[in-house]
């Protein structure tokens, strides 16, 4: 690709994203919950760290029941973040020093302390403000919900009202579903996507972009068909529905007429073969690849994903997207380390202890992290990774907030592991979180796994992915260029321009292919690569 080329690629073709959990970032008020003050304080570690943009979790007005996936005004700032004007603050801030601002919608549901839901519970049944939500009348007589469709979070997805109508919700019985047949919903949001806008948001993360539609019908499913991943022909009565890509054509629609630089990335847990309809030029610009995220740690699993992931951006005139973790997923140090749980949505499960090689996890994480940061396109990283954070697997049961918790029947304990507040000092009370004790109780162990910790500190996993980054800023700008080495069964080895990447997911030393070493996850031994390890090399 010429350079002339590559200036006008769009910026998120080869771009790093810092997604921010805010409210386990930074606290700059001191309240023991982290804000917008706090991540405008630490803005120059995140443009230091060398990622390209970041992307924040739900900042709207929420009571928090489902860490703010529950919206009470999508059009301001929750007061436990902070205020609109200091949203604008950060949005500016981070444009002055080079970064990026990915805000995150949550289409599918509001919180029961929305407006719309507060009106439609005091409106009768069949009331135009009940026709924003999906109430329905019960079965029989009217004392059994409408269908059999369960909650992503456990338990029936319906909850009864006072005057005996149903509402559906997918996930907590605090997060109604929308009626998305109807106009003034879609109306309302093509608004809300204006506001941000407006304001300087640089895209958006569209949480579970593939649940919009349901059949009007709303017809029973099979039981083993009710998971976030199930539905892969358009038919599922609430999952990948065909119809949701009208809704998505009218937001992509208003990203291109804005300045044409705006990003929409999914969140679509869909099969391979449905991919293609979420990213056709008229739909969403990136998706998460959650293959990637959930492929064992073997060489020919995760070869077939990248070839897979990189054969079909292709076709569609698309990069891939590459992500190890996120809010929603065990952390990859312990994931990777877990004996036969590759599945990154298996939450920890309440009352059994976790009794992991945390070491071993650890340097698979790292290695990990160097394959996909080699990879063609762009890539997702979710705070604390880059420290090398563990879950955390062993939280009181008392500070649980997910509502995974009570929806299971407090038998699984959810994902909080993964949202601990990040450690920035080695010492003091939030391990330089706050000025207070953060909101989910910190290990220990984190004030040596904190940035003070491994900062300057040759070989740990921050500068790790530092120097990953500059590298990869340096040596890998065109997103597509790519190309498979001859390499051993447990080895993944590939050359893009002058920079080989190679990783050993086996349990023996690699040969390495001719260049000089730039960076590797751990020391070589007699010039080999050990396993579980990963380096690069540069041709000279």
């Amino acid at each position: 690709m010429e350079r002339s080329e590559q200036e006008r690629a769009p910026w998120w073709q080869q771009s790093v994203t810092y997604q921010v959990y805010i409210r386990s970032f930074a606290d700059g008020n001191g309240d023991g919950t982290g804000d917008l003050a706090g991540l405008r304080s630490r803005l120059g570690y995140l443009r230091d760290l060398g990622v390209d943009a970041i992307w924040i979790n739900p900042w709207y007005r929420s009571p928090l029941h489902d860490g703010g996936y529950d919206v009470a005004d999508y059009r301001d700032i929750d007061e436990r973040y902070g205020t609109l004007d200091e949203a604008q603050l950060l949005i500016d801030d981070a444009h002055a020093i080079g970064l990026k601002v990915l805000a995150d919608l949550v289409p599918n549901h509001t919180s029961s302390e929305h407006a719309w839901f507060r009106e439609a519970l005091s409106a009768d049944p069949g009331d135009v403000a009940r026709g924003r939500y999906l109430f329905r009348p019960g079965r029989g007589d009217g004392s059994e919900p409408p269908n059999n469709w369960q909650s992503v979070f456990g338990g029936p997805a319906w909850t009864r009202v006072d005057d005996g109508d149903w509402y559906l919700h997918l996930f907590d019985v605090t997060q109604p579903d929308l009626d998305w047949s109807k106009r003034e919903i879609r109306d309302e949001f093509l608004d809300i996507f204006r506001f941000w806008y407006d304001r300087g948001v640089d895209g958006f993360r569209v949480d579970v972009a593939h649940s919009l539609a349901k059949d009007p019908e709303l017809p029973d499913v099979d039981p083993d068909a009710q998971a976030i991943t199930s539905g892969n022909d358009g038919s599922h009565p609430f999952w990948d529905r065909d119809e949701v890509h009208d809704i998505i054509r009218e937001w992509r629609h208003l990203a291109d007429d804005d300045d044409g630089d705006k990003v929409l990335v999914a969140e679509a847990w869909v099969a391979p073969d449905r991919l293609p309809n979420y990213l056709a030029p008229d739909q969403y610009h990136q998706s998460f690849n959650f293959d990637f995220l959930k492929a064992s740690w073997e060489a020919t699993a995760r070869r077939t994903v990248i070839d897979r992931s990189i054969d079909l951006m292709r076709e569609l005139g698309s990069v891939p997207t590459w992500v190890l973790s996120n809010h929603d997923v065990i952390r990859q140090a312990t994931r990777f380390a877990l004996p036969g749980a590759d599945d990154p949505m298996t939450f920890i499960e309440a009352g059994i202890p976790v009794d992991v090689d945390l070491e071993l996890g650890l340097r698979r994480a790292r290695a990990g992290a160097l394959l996909m940061l080699s990879l063609p396109g762009s890539v997702y990283l979710y705070q604390g990774e880059e420290l090398g954070l563990p879950e955390v697997t062993d939280l009181p049961e008392e500070v649980l907030d997910d509502p995974i918790w009570v929806r299971s029947g407090k038998t699984i304990k959810g994902r909080d592991g993964c949202r601990v507040p990040i450690p920035w000092e080695r010492t003091g009370p939030s391990f330089g979180f706050g000025d207070a004790s953060p909101w989910l109780p910190q290990p220990a162990s984190f004030g040596e796994r904190s940035v003070e910790a491994q900062t300057g500190v040759d070989g740990s996993t921050l500068e790790l992915y530092r120097s990953a980054l500059a590298i990869r800023r340096q040596h890998l700008a065109d997103p597509l260029d790519f190309e498979w080495l001859a390499s051993d069964d447990d080895v993944l080895a590939f050359r893009r321009g002058r920079l080989t990447s190679v990783t050993n997911l086996g349990g023996g030393a690699a040969d390495l292919p001719p260049g000089e070493v730039v960076l590797s996850t751990t020391p070589l031994v007699d010039g080999r690569l050990p396993g579980d390890t990963a380096a690069w090399l540069i041709e000279r």
